[in-house]
């Protein structure tokens, strides 16, 4: 071998060498930040549906390979026009506890089923699990995804129930029950079912009420802003829950969360007055507070507001009567917090999130959300964002199985 080949391959060998030090020293790509989503991507040129497209496609090759935050999330199911309980940051939840957790806690074979003999709690924790209440806890009974024929009807009879429910405070009374009846039947003694049908389901859309539906620049406006929810992510599943302190509506009491942390666990509410979802589903809530409230702590923090007068306004809060401006000191965010209490009538410890949303940001609770906190004050369950991930009845289920765990 000559001199002058050795030359080469040394040089081959030194340049090799010299690349592979240069691809182990570059650095991976950063994902695009959270905080620079106004500035890489306007709402306005987003109207655009190749402009959609295209930031569809750079959002998620930039989060290729790792977990996108909630706001992207977020955005991206703005942009495909895709808004449900499963989209988004809507869902689906957290939770330590899921059929497979279940049943191995009670010894079932997940084909069977739970009996209610073979379940270790009493009957109205199993009447809480078994949803469909045909005497056996199943998979089916735990299943809270868009796809679960009974979470679709459940939806559709929450849309058909705020229609009638003119008073806009989740309580459906009499008189209004006969309101609607006498303004469908128009002078007749019934009700046919195209009547009721034509009554309940027309002009709504699959998403939104009639007259709330708002244009996807709205809605990316919204999520800059705040006003749609927080771009704070929360804490995660079996993270310590942020501490807060908190006055009453009257100002006159404080609730500090880590003293409240202890023997039981915490459910934490996160909700508003304009927001219409919250306000038809409050009533449940508080009919939870109060079969649960010997075996676990209930706080409800104020948030703020989900669809204010001077902001994205909703039709149908116009119909119920609501209106609140968007608050900007903590006293006129306390008086619209009073006008849901005098309308709703909280029982549950109810305190008011401060102005500049530290509560609300810190639980990526805007416009609304629920949690689940076990003694050692960790997150044990962590709902889906309101209004398509609010479901309270899959939060109850999580509160009866962290029970039971505390049980045995």
């Amino acid at each position: 071998m000559t001199k002058l080949t050795l030359f080469a391959g040394g040089i081959l060998a030194c340049a090799f060498l010299f690349a592979g030090a240069a691809s182990a020293q570059t650095p991976k790509k950063t994902p695009i930040a959270v905080k620079d989503l106004p500035r890489l991507f306007d709402p306005k040129s987003l109207d655009d549906p190749k402009a959609a497209a295209a930031a569809i496609e750079r959002l998620e090759k930039s989060y290729e390979g790792t977990r996108q935050p909630e706001a992207v999330r977020m955005l991206i199911a703005i942009l495909r026009n895709s808004l449900s309980g499963d989209s988004g940051w809507f869902g689906p939840a957290d939770t330590r506890y899921d059929w497979k957790w279940l049943a191995k806690r009670c010894g079932a074979e997940s084909a069977k089923g739970i009996p209610r003999g073979k379940f270790p709690g009493g009957d109205a924790w199993f009447a809480v699990l078994d949803r469909n209440k045909d005497g056996a806890i199943t998979a089916n009974d735990l299943d809270w995804s868009d796809r679960n024929p009974d979470v679709q009807l459940m939806g559709l009879a929450n849309r058909m129930f705020r229609k009638i429910n003119t008073g806009g405070n989740g309580r459906l009374t009499r008189d209004e029950m006969l309101k609607f009846f006498e303004q469908v039947a128009k002078g007749k003694d019934h009700l046919s079912p195209e009547d009721f049908r034509d009554a309940v389901l027309g002009g709504m859309s699959g998403t939104f009420m009639p007259g709330d539906a708002p244009t996807r620049a709205m809605l990316i406006r919204g999520l800059y802003e705040g006003s749609l929810g927080s771009m704070h992510e929360g804490p995660q599943l079996d993270q310590q829950a942020p501490d807060f302190t908190l006055k009453t509506v009257d100002g006159k009491e404080t609730v500090q969360l880590s003293k409240v942390i202890g023997p039981k666990p915490v459910v934490l509410v996160l909700g508003n007055f304009t927001c219409g979802p919250f306000r038809s589903l409050y009533a449940s809530i508080e009919g939870m507070y109060h079969r649960h409230k010997k075996d676990a702590n209930f706080v409800m923090v104020y948030v703020r507001e989900a669809h204010p007068s001077d902001g994205w306004k909703m039709e149908s809060n116009t119909k119920v009567g609501v209106s609140a401006k968007q608050p900007t000191t903590l006293a006129e965010r306390q008086a619209v917090a009073g006008q849901f209490c005098e309308r709703l009538k909280p029982t549950m410890p109810f305190v008011v999130d401060e102005i500049d949303d530290p509560v609300g940001h810190a639980y990526s609770g805007m416009p609304g959300r629920l949690y689940v906190i076990d003694c050692q004050g960790k997150i044990a369950y962590k709902s889906g964002r309101g209004p398509f991930g609010f479901r309270f009845g899959e939060m109850e289920q999580a509160l009866v199985m962290a029970l039971l765990e505390l049980k045995q």
